[in-house]
Parts: structure tokens; C-alpha cells; sequence
């Protein structure tokens, strides 16, 4: 057991130091939860980040404890393995009495999200340790963290598996006709987060899903329009192309810089359609818990703060990348830390 808490602990501190590296301004939100939670999200964000990494990363030479890679590892082969190594972990946590797991509302039976046992019961979580690196590239430290939020905030696992399968997606190189195959994308790589998040902040009842999923699609929508220069020069492309034809802006105007008036309708399109979804998303705020109004209502404000930079000098997009700064984050920061919403607690 002592084993077992060892190797939780250890993920934490990993996840920790991985999102405080990263630099996300979700990392400072984390703050605004206490302990227990603040340590989920920091897990949360952290399997998140890594699973992105692992289709960022090239396609070998991928390194691990100072050892490469074989040459012909893809990122397809590396999610792959994240994804049985995130089963793994689940099921240890399934066969485990590792913690006296609460009975959480809505929370999903996880044995039968997974084929078949791939480890004996009674297998310590602290033995979970990855193969030589030719099999698994990740930092598996972070899953018993992971699985350890799981069990406690009873996140339903279809949810991580949403977010891997929306970046294998990316690894395809598909464009969007319209904007509701778009919104599958965004659904799985971003408001799969916001379920996950809505678990760990706490909830009341169904109703929180639907602004849940249109708050995933805003946030999602808003990394695509600041995004757009650099995506472009990867040759990725997530605006539906129906959207760009009907406004007479091409792929290659994009790549080219060119700012005109078909541009500025295109952006000024996709902000709105942004903006519809921040409105739905605000009814969340009534089935939160009080700390999960806190978090969830800097994280949207700060985004959108981002989305009205890029509203009032859209052109900026294909020069620079937009950002709010740091002064403006910890003012958002301390109003939503000191005057959140009043609304009564759903608990």
C-alpha cells in the first residue's frame, strides 16, 4: 500500500513540475481549487499535454531517459502505446484497493471501456513501470497520478480516450468541409477536457453538459483563430473549407499573409460563431460547485479577453501571435478568486 501511495505521490509531483514548465495560463487558475482538486487538474493537464507532445514530436529519435527512439517510430505507433499504457494504469486502479474510491454521480463503470485484463488483480500500481524505451515513449510516472483522479472524481475514461483519438485527427492532416465536422474535432480534443474538468470541480446533474462541451468548443475555436499563422506554415488548415468558399479566401491566401476584405469576413464569422458558443457555455456556472465557478470562469474570461484582442485587430493573427499578458491574467485572476458568481451551492 505505502508502495502504492508512493508512486501516486510521485506522479503529482510530476505533473506538477510539467505544468508549472509549460508555462499555460491554466496553470495559475489550478490555484483558485483546493489541494485535492488543484492535484487532478495538475494531472489532468499534464496527460494532456503529453499526449499533444507525442504528435508534435517528430516522428523519431524520440527520446526517453537519455535513450533515442528507433528510427520509424511514428506518432500514430506513439499514441498508440499511450493509449494501452492509460488502460493499464486504469485497470491497476480498478483491481487495487489503492484508495477508498467515493461514489461519484455519473461517473462511468471503467472495466467495460476495456477489452480484456491486461494485468493480473492484485498487481501493485507501484509496479507499473514502462518497457524498454522501442515500446513506450512517455513519461508513465504521470499515470498513476492520473488514475488516481480518476478513481477519486469519478472521470468517466471515454474522455481520455476522446482526447487521443482528436489528436490522431491532426495526425491525418484532414480539413473540415463545415463547420459541424470541425466541431467533432473540437469536441474530442477539447470539450472531452471540459467533462473531465466539470468531474474533478464538481457538478449537479446532466444539465452541465451541454455548456460543458460549448465551452471546450469556444476555448478550441479561439486556440484556432490565434493559431492560424502558425498552423498554416505546418500546412494545417481547421477553418471549414465551406466557410472559407463562401467568403472567397483561400488555403493559399493564408499561407501568403493576405489580409482583405474576404479575410476579415472569414474571421469576423468564425469570432462570432465563438462567441455564440461562449454564451451557451456560460449557463455551466449554475451547476458548479463554488470552487469549480471560480476556475472555470477565469479560464473562460481569459479566453475571452483573447478572442476580443483578435476581434479588434483580427489582421494581427498572420503577424504575431496574440496573447494576454500576465497583468491582465492576474487581474482576471483576482476577480474571479474574489467575486465570483453568487449562486446557491448545488452540493
Amino acid at each position: 500500500m505505502n508502495h502504492n501511495r508512493d508512486a501516486i505521490e510521485a506522479g503529482y509531483r510530476y505533473c506538477r513540475q510539467m505544468s508549472r514548465r509549460a508555462g499555460s495560463s491554466f496553470h495559475a487558475g489550478f490555484m483558485l481549487l483546493p489541494a485535492e482538486k488543484r492535484r487532478a487538474m495538475w494531472a489532468l493537464y499534464a496527460f494532456m499535454r503529453h499526449t499533444d507532445d507525442l504528435a508534435d514530436a517528430p516522428p523519431c529519435r524520440r527520446p526517453l531517459n537519455g535513450q533515442a527512439m528507433p528510427d520509424g517510430h511514428s506518432p500514430r505507433d506513439a499514441l498508440a502505446e499511450w493509449r494501452a499504457a492509460l488502460d493499464i494504469a486504469l485497470q491497476l486502479t480498478d483491481q487495487v484497493p489503492l484508495l477508498a474510491c467515493p461514489a461519484v454521480p455519473h461517473a462511468t463503470d471503467r472495466s467495460a471501456l476495456l477489452d480484456k485484463p491486461a494485468v493480473a488483480p492484485g498487481t501493485p500500481l507501484s509496479s507499473f513501470t514502462p518497457p524498454p524505451p522501442s515500446f513506450f515513449p512517455h513519461p508513465s510516472s504521470l499515470l498513476p497520478a492520473l488514475a488516481d483522479a480518476v478513481c477519486r472524481f469519478g472521470i468517466p475514461p471515454e474522455h481520455l480516450h476522446a482526447v487521443i483519438g482528436g489528436v490522431e485527427m491532426d495526425l491525418d492532416g484532414r480539413r473540415y468541409e463545415t463547420f459541424d465536422a470541425l466541431r467533432q474535432y473540437c469536441e474530442r480534443v477539447a470539450s472531452a477536457v471540459g467533462m473531465a474538468c466539470i468531474h474533478i470541480w464538481g457538478f449537479r446533474g446532466r444539465a452541465a453538459f451541454e455548456p460543458a462541451r460549448a465551452a471546450g468548443v469556444a476555448l478550441q475555436l479561439t486556440n484556432i483563430l490565434r493559431d492560424l499563422r502558425e498552423d498554416a506554415a505546418a500546412g494545417r488548415l481547421y477553418l471549414p473549407l465551406a466557410d472559407m468558399q463562401q467568403c472567397g479566401y483561400s488555403f493559399d491566401d493564408l499561407c501568403a499573409g493576405v489580409v482583405n476584405q474576404p479575410f476579415l469576413r472569414l474571421m469576423n464569422m468564425e469570432i462570432d460563431r465563438a462567441k455564440q458558443h461562449y454564451r451557451v457555455a456560460e449557463g455551466l456556472t449554475e451547476h458548479l460547485h463554488p470552487d469549480g465557478r471560480k476556475i472555470f470562469g477565469a479560464m473562460t474570461a481569459t479566453y475571452r479577453e483573447l478572442l476580443r484582442r483578435i476581434e479588434r485587430r483580427p489582421a494581427d493573427v498572420l503577424r504575431r501571435r496574440i496573447r494576454v499578458g500576465p497583468a491582465a491574467k492576474l487581474r482576471i485572476l483576482v476577480r474571479w478568486s474574489l467575486f465570483p458568481p453568487c449562486k446557491a451551492d448545488p452540493s
